[in-house]
């Protein structure tokens, strides 16, 4: 059933409507789940044991490039949502696209990250630090690799099929999944690497 033709496109059935705001909920339940993870991290943070601590191991380079390309990759989402909410369709493609590959970007770092840890001897068993460490950096690597695949499922559909109000809606869905993921990111940033450099 239609909404109002004045709304934005994804917002123009009542199913659509429906679907954003129980997605606001599942983003309710992700913000229980990665503040777990943080309050872990943080009680554990100094368990470091006879292994290295986050000083040993983090290096900013890294983590200013990680940072750079996923807040990066926020802002070109919101163009493509901008791009389809006009009705451009290859606009919106190219800076979901782009958004993708910084995302792609994003991985391969934090992998080349976790490899450096494992040959200077920090794996999930050396300390309760890294542990938490792995399991907060992980969960969030997994859910960026999931964003990755669901973004490219997307960008299928709307080669596809155009702007439908099915498709729009998974588009900006996929947008706040994205936009959730950065800010997850910036108190990884701040919590972890950097309170982990002083």
């Amino acid at each position: 059933m239609k909404i109002n033709d004045a709304l934005p496109l994804e917002y123009r059935t009542e199913e659509n409507s429906n679907k954003i705001f129980g997605f606001w909920l599942f983003l309710g339940a992700e913000i229980v789940l990665f503040s777990t993870l943080f309050a872990v991290y943080l009680v554990l943070w100094n368990r470091t044991g006879s292994g290295p601590t986050g000083k040993d191991l983090f290096e900013i380079n890294g983590v200013i490039w990680e940072t750079v390309l996923l807040l990066t990759s926020s802002f070109t989402c919101g163009l493509g949502i901008h791009a389809m909410r006009l009705g451009l369709k290859k606009p919106m493609m190219i800076f979901f696209g782009i958004t993708l590959l910084m995302g792609l970007g994003f991985l391969g770092i934090e992998i080349t990250e976790f490899v450096n840890y494992v040959h200077e001897g920090a794996t999930l068993q050396t300390s309760a630090f890294l542990s938490s460490l792995f399991v907060l950096l992980g969960t969030h690597g997994l859910h960026v690799t999931m964003g990755f695949l669901w973004g490219a499922g997307i960008l299928i559909q709307i080669k596809r099929q155009g702007f439908t109000d099915e498709t729009t809606n998974k588009s900006f869905i996929f947008s706040l999944y994205w936009h959730f993921l950065d800010v997850v990111w910036i108190f990884i940033f701040s919590f972890v690497y950097l309170k982990g450099l002083m």
